[in-house]
């Protein structure tokens, strides 16, 4: 009785999440003026993918998904090189004051992003990085989460596998990169999948950062033609369905690594 009553649960909290978003693709192709009708209709009359071609067309909304991509994709290539290289010192390399610093920036999590974000922003108008994707990308390159994520794997790494290594003569770098990166893909995929959604979804800081309304990532694109086309609902199931879009699809292709590494990254020292 006891394990019916958890996959009811479980079930029923599936299909509470499903639904909204069933719907929004369903909205998404349905004729102009159906989705606003009550009561609301589940499946379209018939199925149209006008409003996906008014967000590429007459829109522009294909920019911005590229802009967004882009940022989202070098983000996440740069966050796992310089967390993971972060975590692995911070693991098993011995320097003067480590855990220290390593206390420190775990500290340093309970600030609000939000707080960071006027004095970054000057510290990036000082370097004329500006209304730039150089200026979009710092925040996610390197971040206190992702070297604490990396680090608590790498705790597991046996010490003697590394000695193993050093014995053979491979240095530092060889064993970080022949050895400690394969043995990492787990959470080096958790991480990526964090690092993408944060980039790709991220509404505020872009706006912050982009004054060029062609390089404005998907998010800022969206919010603006929410504000210009409110009464189409149907567009905007349309451009919603675009955002979500390949963050599922990156989450498909390593849901079993992020699921492994979710589960190895509770490691304690």
């Amino acid at each position: 009785m006891k394990r019916a009553v958890i996959h009811a649960l479980l079930i029923a909290g599936a299909i509470a999440t499903i639904i909204p978003l069933a719907w929004m693709v369903s909205a998404s192709l349905m004729p102009q003026g159906e989705a606003t009708h009550f009561p609301p209709r589940l499946i379209p009359s018939r199925i149209t993918f006008a409003h996906y071609q008014t967000l590429f067309t007459n829109l522009n909304l294909g920019r911005a998904f590229l802009n967004s991509l882009f940022v989202a994709v070098v983000a996440t290539l740069l966050s796992l090189l310089i967390n993971s290289m972060s975590g692995y010192a911070f693991a098993k390399l011995r320097f003067r004051g480590r855990d220290r610093l390593f206390t420190f920036l775990v500290a340093a999590l309970g600030i609000p992003a939000q707080v960071a974000m006027l004095p970054l922003f000057l510290f990036l108008k000082s370097l004329g990085l500006v209304n730039t994707y150089v200026g979009v990308l710092i925040p996610y390159i390197a971040t206190i989460y992702g070297v604490f994520l990396v680090r608590q794997f790498m705790l597991s790494i046996p010490d003697d596998l590394l000695a193993a290594a050093r014995i053979d003569g491979a240095s530092e770098w060889r064993i970080y990169w022949s050895v400690v990166l394969p043995t990492a893909r787990p959470v080096l995929a958790t991480l990526a999948i964090f690092t993408f959604m944060s980039a790709w979804n991220d509404f505020m800081w872009p706006l912050i950062i982009l004054t060029d309304d062609e390089k404005y990532t998907l998010p800022v694109a969206v919010a603006n033609l929410g504000g210009e086309h409110f009464p189409d609902l149907e567009l905007m199931m349309a451009s919603a369905v675009l955002t979500i879009l390949p963050v599922l699809a990156l989450f498909f292709v390593l849901q079993k690594q992020y699921i492994a590494g979710m589960m190895a990254g509770s490691v304690k020292e």
